[in-house]
């Protein structure tokens, strides 16, 4: 027999006519189904945003999380400028702080109050650069403030002519977000607190969630007295509230910040873990597969790394996605409490602390670490969810 009597069909030519598709690895199908989600891939463009913001956006800031510039304390995202000549443009700010401005919005430098006439009213201000003198006229605020029908609020005074009008309600260019009490650029210590919830919850997590997996599949694989007792324990930490764990790790290791949050979590997160991992070995190691490989002689050890946690893989990365917005939830709620880091330093939970103090007279900054807050929480929870469905054998369809 001749090779060459015969015709070699090309590989595409193969094919059954009645595929529909190529056939794809279980991780290819997994992909397929979540890119059809439509709030997991918005939950996953989130994430890859909240990364980048947190840990590239302080790179192209001017200003560390730390820096205090007490001229430009509370000036919030939008200023109102008044024009009191050509070339000069001015902010007043509601502790009646005056800030040289530029036209489109960069703040240049804080008037200092040389004269004080609260009888009048009236607050003189001067440039320490040129000397030139700013008389600021708020008498008409304090009517309207009452109820008076006044025809202006403010009125500045300067070399002879008078302004009232304001030239532009513009953002603030030096500070995007605006600036706290200290005068500290919140845009900067609000990425430097996104970094730390990610930094808790991605450490929290990933140990959690090796401590829960190798708890629970061993607990689930024994069972019997192993299982009661190892589970026994799992009730009873479980049974102890986090902020009580946490407020005795502050007393015992005489230290507040991120060390002691992480390792308060570290303690109590793994329950739930542990718990799902048991339920999946109860159900997966009485399948043939483990069956065939305890008869061959394989070791438990093998079995489990092997066999059952691959098999189990599916609910513990939905449960590892879940577990992130858990953690950084707690972790703003114990800042917030002031069980968190230490100043300077700056969490979510802090600035949010922080601003709710404001809030009703600078709403601002109380807004933008919520906002933050609540862009990590859902985005995480939308992958999750997405990813629960993209991962359960039994919702495919074709």
């Amino acid at each position: 027999m001749n090779k060459d009597n015969f015709t070699f069909v090309d590989s595409s030519e193969k094919l059954d006519n009645e595929q529909i598709r190529p056939s794809l690895t279980y991780w290819q199908d997994v992909w397929r189904r979540l890119k059809k989600n439509k709030l997991a891939i918005m939950g996953l463009s989130g994430v890859v945003l909240i990364v980048l913001f947190a840990v590239f956006g302080p790179l192209f800031r001017p200003f560390s999380y730390s820096d205090q510039d007490l001229r430009f304390k509370n000036i919030p995202p939008k200023i109102d400028v008044y024009q009191l000549a050509e070339d000069r443009y001015v902010y007043l700010s509601q502790d009646y702080h005056l800030i040289a401005v530029t036209e489109n919005g960069e703040l240049i430098d804080k008037y200092e109050r040389i004269k004080t006439d609260a009888i009048n009213r009236v607050y003189t201000y001067a440039l320490e650069a040129d000397g030139q003198e700013v008389a600021l006229d708020f008498g008409n605020k304090v009517k309207a403030n009452k109820g008076e029908d006044v025809p202006y609020v403010f009125k500045f005074t300067f070399a002879g002519s008078e302004t009232t009008e304001i030239f532009d309600k513009m953002s603030n260019k030096t500070y995007v977000l605006g600036t706290d009490a200290l005068g500290r650029d919140l845009l900067t210590r609000v990425m430097f607190g996104a970094r730390i919830s990610l930094i808790v919850a991605g450490v929290a997590a990933v140990i959690n969630l090796f401590i829960g997996v190798i708890y629970g599949s061993v607990s689930g694989f024994f069972g019997g007295t192993v299982d009661l007792i190892m589970m026994r324990i799992v009730d009873i930490i479980n049974s102890i509230p986090l902020l009580l764990y946490v407020i005795l790790l502050l007393v015992v290791l005489d230290d507040r910040g991120l060390g002691t949050i992480i390792l308060a979590l570290i303690t109590v997160y793994w329950v739930g873990m542990a718990r799902l991992v048991r339920g999946q070995t109860l159900g997966i190691k009485n399948q043939e597969y483990v069956l065939a490989a305890r008869t061959i002689g394989v070791s438990n050890i093998n079995i489990i790394t092997r066999h059952i946690i691959p098999n189990a893989l599916g609910p513990i990365i939905v449960s590892l996605t879940m577990m992130i917005p858990s953690a950084v939830f707690t972790e703003a709620f114990l800042s917030f409490i002031g069980l968190g880091v230490s100043a300077p330093q700056a969490s979510l939970g802090t600035l949010a602390s922080d601003g709710a103090q404001l809030i009703r007279v600078f709403p601002y900054q109380l807004i933008w670490p919520a906002l933050t807050i609540a862009w990590m929480m859902l985005s995480f929870n939308f992958l999750g969810d997405g990813l629960r469905d993209a991962l359960d054998p039994r919702l495919r369809k074709g």
